[in-house]
């Protein structure tokens, strides 16, 4: 099998399954892919269109078509000599609903369940309602009002012999210790015979394992003796409808190791740990060797077996010790490559992590993976396409019409103090209770408030850089040091002084001492489960904040605004590129470099058009006076002001411009309809997110129509056709500069060191928005027929709407990584010298390994280069005398570009007129001829 030289990221769900990939794979050979990257393929809950609800580890899931599927798959990747490369979910599993039976035996048996450990839950609450219980947030309204109405009904399992309680998707078990209660108001007495000896259970110290054989037995008799009528008149006694059987049913739930309540409930009161604030996640104690077995053992089988060669790590900040778990991860997939058969041999796993990384921040190199799943490059290629000189009239614009800050950091911040004192206030009370606790236990810091602990370590996570430290056992690495300090020394500035000695005590605890310092017992033991809950919750809180609250509030330019971006800046410079290339060069060479993601806000092509509002912002100011004055008699009334308010609606004008489809007609009544349902969908996941005016859990419907009607009249109405033409006329302005972004971005993905990682349909435009959007189907046959096809270069140049220009270019260029795949994992990166009067528009660099080179030369901010020109490519004169000074012991050599038949022989300069005469970026490698 070849080494990794590019990958493509595919979503399986049962409307695209294992076989429907590996039909596929021949087309993916061509295209230049080595690896398929899969998203999660065990069990996951029925209808699952991504994957990460996983409710059985144990086995593929079927909707996928199961294992024998996979095995499919995998030969048609062999035969083309390609990988496989799966993503998996260590840090949490679907709960609720009826279908995971570790978290439904959990529920049935509580502490005595085996699966008791496996589920982070604070068994000891504070609150004495929960103790010794699990709150389950799952009623649609409170529980009063649910079992009142009759939401809850107890019924049989006449296969399986058990109780339990029905709330529409949910099934709550119920103990067979308190089976007698249930089958004693039955009034039969063969029935009820069975249930005293299911009585038995109570006190025995193998209730567990002697319930199943009971349970067994009540089935057959329910279902060979006809019991089963007497036993749905013992359910009848529990109707909570009526005064008796309410009372009945609520003290029979009582009894459980669960406590039913409303999802409102979930984020002051939850007691066990979620991914995020999503109630239907819940979180995994994968650090126990027990659960990392269990959870692993089908993912080792299937690389044991040679059916998996690499993994991917979903959330892994979610983790309560992500380094160990890592190290512990490589150790156990390095020792399984001698099980796999010859056919499958290889000498490494490559495991990716999936990593937000902050400004300044770094992968910790002794993880042992193999780096990121490549957030931080979509923001590194962000950076240098954006023109700074953009930064402060878009700006000027943002605050004026929204009437909000133009610093991404004020809503950071106000966000942050959102989610921690709503959808994540439970979770932020854990914290504090567990540094209470470690306050008790010391003399010096007993006499310390919880209020006095909560406001200083509100201010420290609000003002928190990165999404968590890693502390262990010996403190703070050094690599967190800087960040913690920036936390402490910005909520010192917010703090009122009074409160200051405790962020002293926070620092101290939070990883500033040795965990072995303390005495073994209780103190090492409470400050270490201190420590691991506060950085579970910095991760959750700076996700909920940014890329969920903030991103949907500030839209000084939304190109700004996706996963792993550095939100405080606007644009960054060449050098600081090149920078990031050598360091990801000399750690972490293999590091995945990706540009679209099934998590992006939007499609790495909307970006790129919206980047060049940058460079043309005095331009787009003009356009949004004109459009605020067209879409005044579009607009509703609504309280005090207007809808959409001043900041949806520009934040709509945005998205309109960045992914208007390139031959969509302002008159296309069919076009413009498709293209509404999409709109409206972004749309009310914009306004929800924003939590301004209306919520997920508290939606403005009345406020969400107007918008809706706003937008439905601004595409679809006669009124709106002014407006919806002048939206459509800018968008086609900035189309070609964006096209000519967009092959950089893609140029640049797949030369600078690391592996390119393409998402599912991206060879061809994506101007797709946040997800379902970006997780449409994607017609492969089109896609298979342009690359057969091979259409000259001009023809590419001249139809580039049709996206086979991207296509194409991915091709050659992956060809080229395959035919020389050591000189792009290790050869230098050398930034090189360009000159001339276009020098500042030329981003250039070579790629140099054992006499062997390659050249790559792209435009940077050069839309005004374009002028009015209809494709992405600048004309040749417009380069002037611009060059490139190429490496000094490459002068005179041959090279060889992406798309010319004709070798060029490279002096000391090569010209940009030259080298960009026929496609709009360029790739050139040393030529054999």
């Amino acid at each position: 099998m070849k080494k990794m030289t590019a990958s493509v990221r595919l979503q399986l769900h049962k409307d695209f399954t294992l076989d429907d990939a590996a039909r596929l794979v021949p087309y993916f050979s061509r295209l230049g892919i080595s690896h398929v990257y899969a998203s999660p393929i065990l069990k996951a809950r029925p209808g699952s269109m991504h994957g990460y609800d996983v409710v059985d580890p144990t086995q593929v899931n079927p909707e996928l078509g199961g294992q024998p599927a996979l095995e499919r798959l995998i030969a048609a990747l062999r035969e083309h000599d390609m990988g496989f490369i799966l993503d998996i979910v260590s840090n949490h599993m679907a709960v609720g609903g009826a279908h995971n039976p570790w978290w439904l035996d959990l529920l049935e048996w509580g502490r005595r369940s085996p699966y008791s450990e496996f589920f982070d839950i604070q068994w000891h609450s504070p609150d004495p309602l929960l103790e010794g219980q699990l709150l389950l947030p799952f009623l649609g309204s409170d529980y009063g009002a649910a079992l009142q109405g009759g939401e809850l009904v107890l019924k049989f399992d006449a296969d399986q012999g058990s109780f339990y309680v029905e709330h529409y998707e949910h099934r709550f078990p119920i103990c067979p210790i308190d089976y007698p209660h249930i089958l004693a108001a039955s009034g039969n007495a063969p029935v009820s015979e069975l249930g005293a000896r299911f009585a038995n259970l109570h006190g025995s110290d193998d209730a567990y394992a002697q319930a199943r054989a009971l349970q067994t037995d009540l089935a057959a008799h329910a279902a060979g003796t006809g019991l089963n009528d007497a036993i749905q008149a013992s359910l009848a006694q529990f109707d909570a409808t009526n005064d008796e059987g309410f009372k009945r049913l609520h003290e029979l739930l009582e009894r459980q190791s669960y406590r039913l309540a409303s999802w409102r409930t979930a984020g002051d009161d939850i007691n066990w740990r979620r991914f995020f604030d999503v109630n239907e996640l819940g979180g995994l104690r994968v650090e126990r060797p027990a659960v990392f077995e269990a959870t692993h053992a089908k993912i080792f089988e299937l690389i044991a077996a040679g059916l998996v060669d690499g993994l991917r790590i979903d959330h892994i900040d979610g983790l309560a010790d992500p380094r160990g778990y890592s190290r512990k991860l490589r150790r156990r997939v390095e020792g399984l490559l001698q099980q796999r058969p010859e056919s499958a041999r290889i000498d490494h796993v490559p495991i990716y992590v999936e990593k937000i990384l902050g400004a300044g921040e770094s992968l910790h190199r002794d993880w042992q993976v193999d780096g990121t799943t490549g957030y931080e490059f979509m923001n590194q290629v962000s950076l240098l396409q954006h023109d700074p000189a953009g930064e402060q009239p878009l700006g000027e614009l943002w605050s004026r019409i929204s009437g909000r800050p133009s610093e991404f950091i004020e809503e950071a911040h106000v966000a942050r103090n959102l989610v921690l004192n709503g959808s994540l206030a439970g979770d932020f009370e854990s914290v504090a209770q567990a540094l209470l606790q470690v306050a008790r236990g010391d003399l010096m810091s007993r006499d310390l408030t919880l209020g006095a602990i909560r406001r200083a370590l509100q201010e420290l996570i609000v003002h928190f850089p990165v999404y968590r430290t890693y502390i262990n056992p010996c403190g703070r690495p050094a690599e967190d040091e800087a960040f913690f300090q920036k936390a402490m020394e910005g909520a010192r500035s917010t703090l009122g002084e009074a409160d200051w000695p405790v962020l002293d005590y926070l620092e101290r605890w939070l990883g500033g001492q040795s965990w072995r310092a303390l005495p073994l017992g209780r103190p090492r033991k409470l400050i270490r489960h201190a420590c691991v809950r506060f950085q579970q919750l910095t991760s959750p809180s700076a996700a909920k904040a940014v890329e969920d609250t903030a991103f949907y509030r500030s839209a000084v330019l939304l190109s700004r605004n996706d996963v792993g971006f550095e939100t405080e800046l606007f644009a960054g410079t060449p050098q600081a590129f090149d920078e990031a290339c050598q360091q990801r060069l000399k750690h972490f060479p293999d590091n995945l470099l990706a540009t679209a993601t099934h998590d992006h806000k939007r499609g790495e092509d909307t970006r790129t058009r919206l980047a060049v509002l940058s460079e043309r912002a005095s331009w787009y100011v003009e356009q949004v006076e004109q459009w605020l004055e067209l879409a005044a008699p579009l607009r509703s009334a609504f309280g005090d002001g207007h809808a959409p308010t001043g900041g949806d609606e520009l934040m709509l004008y945005q998205a309109l411009l960045g992914s208007w489809p390139l031959d969509l007609r302002s008159d296309d009544v069919e076009g413009l309809t498709a293209y509404a349902e999409r709109l409206y969908q972004w749309q009310q996941k914009a306004l929800r997110e924003a939590k301004l005016i209306s919520s997920w859990s508290a939606p403005n419907e009345a406020y969400e129509k107007a918008c809706r009607e706003f937008l439905e009249q601004l595409l679809l109405s006669e009124q709106g056709r002014p407006l919806r033409d002048a939206i459509a006329s800018a968008s086609r302005a900035i189309a070609p500069s964006g096209a000519l972004d967009s092959l950089v971005q893609t140029l640049l993905r797949m030369t600078v060191p690391g592996i390119p990682d393409l998402y599912q349909g991206a060879e061809y435009w994506d101007f797709s928005l946040v997800d379902p959007d970006n997780r449409r189907p994607v017609d492969y046959a089109a896609r298979e027929r342009s690359l057969d096809a091979s259409p000259a270069v001009t023809e590419l140049v001249h139809n580039w709407h049709d996206g086979r220009i991207k296509q194409a270019m991915i091709q050659r260029t992956l060809q080229a990584r395959a035919a020389h795949p050591q000189l792009f994992r290790e050869g230098s990166y050398d930034k090189l010298e360009v000159r001339g009067a276009q020098a500042d528009r030329i981003h250039a660099f070579a790629r140099v390994l054992d006499g062997t080179t390659a050249v790559v030369i792209v435009p940077r901010l050069a839309s005004g280069l374009l002028a009015d020109a209809q494709t992405p490519l600048i004309d040749a004169s417009a380069w002037g005398d611009t060059r490139v000074v190429l490496p000094s012991a490459k002068s005179g050599t041959t090279l060889k570009g992406l798309f010319s038949d004709h070798a060029v022989i490279a002096e000391k300069e090569l010209l940009v007129s030259t080298a960009l005469k026929e496609f709009p970026v360029n790739l050139f490698l040393q030529s054999e001829l």
